[in-house]
């Protein structure tokens, strides 16, 4: 870990999918209630952690945020990133704490952060309890979100001021759970969500949720001005660069012919080594290939009670990117990031780094390489994955971003 600094860091966990006002909202809140020098968000990259491709680059996304007020942009490794909260939250808060930030300020639908501290506590005493609960739920048939939600209450968790069945908080629990396991010196803090939830689907004022936001994007194409009074300007353009450049904005039916091609070329073997593949799924998945026409279809075609539609995108990534279970076995035992993947900064984050790097535990990473970790190679699989649905020379000149030097605001 790193030495004593006197820059104060605060750390965001984000996706910025797109950047839109809610995140600047969360960014100058954040600012305001920890008073930091310094805003460094982790983000997520081609691909998020409810199992969809990002609708632009992790770059365009970066430079929004950058020239919107964010000091540095890292990547959150990709086999965090597609992961249920815990091993999500594990992947980002680690990276902070790598790069020396003092303290985290997310956002939740609770908003007050002793709930969640108090909350660990409840959770820490109780924890074989929470356990064999929530394995009795799970063999009953129940996904893991829902059988959680009620092993929190069980204990006593959900019957007091948080409501963990609440998405914000449930990433918000995970955060602090993070924060206390690996007893890192980082305060949390947290604002409470305004104007949109997180699963909102129509535009009904200026802070919107990224849902809705993607939603409106994706089914007018032909132009932004829907849903300009929602964003920062500077997401307004990079949405149309990365448009202008790419040719499209990302979605699951932009992938359904790769996937398809993929899973009718693929052994239910091979299909059931795929990180997340349990149970049997394997035959679900190759049964309804030829009758789906559709991602859409598809997913509606194999979604239980377990395995909820949020699940079955996780594995649908993992099957394009082709991430074994035994990969992922080695990551989920790791109690450290190998490297900090920085994406972008601007003059405040060029200090602060400056600052810092001297004494910094792990590499900062800037570009694949030959010589490269483990999880950058899966890293680089996922890159090549969300590009793979560009025309050639489309492809060939967004990725050269991975092997230039970060984006410098």
């Amino acid at each position: 870990m790193i030495g004593v600094v006197k820059v104060k860091a605060c750390g965001l966990i984000v996706e910025y999918n797109p950047f839109h006002n809610g995140h600047l909202y969360h960014l100058l809140q954040s600012k305001n209630i920890t008073g930091a020098d310094c805003v460094i968000a982790v983000m997520s990259g081609s691909f998020l952690q409810r199992g969809e491709p990002a609708i632009i680059d992790k770059f365009h996304r970066a430079k929004a945020a950058l020239t919107t007020g964010v000091d540095i942009v890292l990547e959150l490794p990709y086999p965090y990133a597609v992961q249920s909260s815990n091993l999500f939250a594990t992947g980002a808060v680690l990276t902070l704490s790598e790069i020396g930030v003092d303290s985290i300020c997310f956002g939740s639908e609770h908003g007050e952060i002793e709930s969640f501290t108090t909350g660990y506590d409840l959770f820490t005493n109780n924890k074989d309890s929470y356990n064999t609960t929530l394995d009795k739920y799970l063999k009953e048939g129940l996904s893991f979100p829902a059988a959680s939600t009620k092993a929190y209450h069980e204990i006593g968790l959900s019957n007091g001021d948080i409501d963990l069945s609440q998405p914000n908080n449930i990433l918000g629990f995970s955060y602090v759970k993070a924060i206390m396991d690996y007893q890192l010196s980082i305060q949390p803090y947290t604002i409470q969500r305004t104007s949109s939830n997180y699963h909102d689907t129509e535009i009904k004022n200026n802070i919107a949720s990224a849902t809705s936001i993607r939603k409106q994007l994706l089914e007018d194409e032909k132009n932004l001005l829907d849903v300009s009074n929602t964003l920062p300007t500077e997401t307004v353009n990079q949405l149309q660069s990365y448009k202008d450049k790419g040719g499209i904005w990302h979605s699951w039916e932009s992938y359904f012919s790769l996937l398809r091609f993929k899973v009718m070329t693929m052994s239910t073997e091979e299909i059931a080594s795929i990180e997340g593949v349990d149970e049997g799924l394997e035959y679900r998945i190759k049964d309804t290939v030829l009758s789906a026409n559709s991602m859409y279809e598809w997913f509606e075609s194999i979604k239980t009670k377990r395995y909820t539609w949020t699940r079955l995108q996780r594995i649908f990534v993992h099957i394009l990117t082709n991430t074994q279970k035994n990969e992922m076995n080695l990551i989920k035992q790791a109690t450290t990031v190998p490297y900090i993947r920085l994406l972008g900064m601007n003059q405040t984050g060029q200090a602060y780094l400056n600052k810092i790097k001297k004494s910094l535990d792990k590499p900062i990473v800037t570009s694949y390489s030959r010589d490269q970790f483990p999880m950058l190679e899966m890293e680089e699989r996922a890159t090549n994955a969300y590009y793979s649905v560009l025309k050639p020379k489309q492809m060939q000149k967004l990725r050269k971003q991975e092997f230039k030097s970060p984006i410098i605001v």
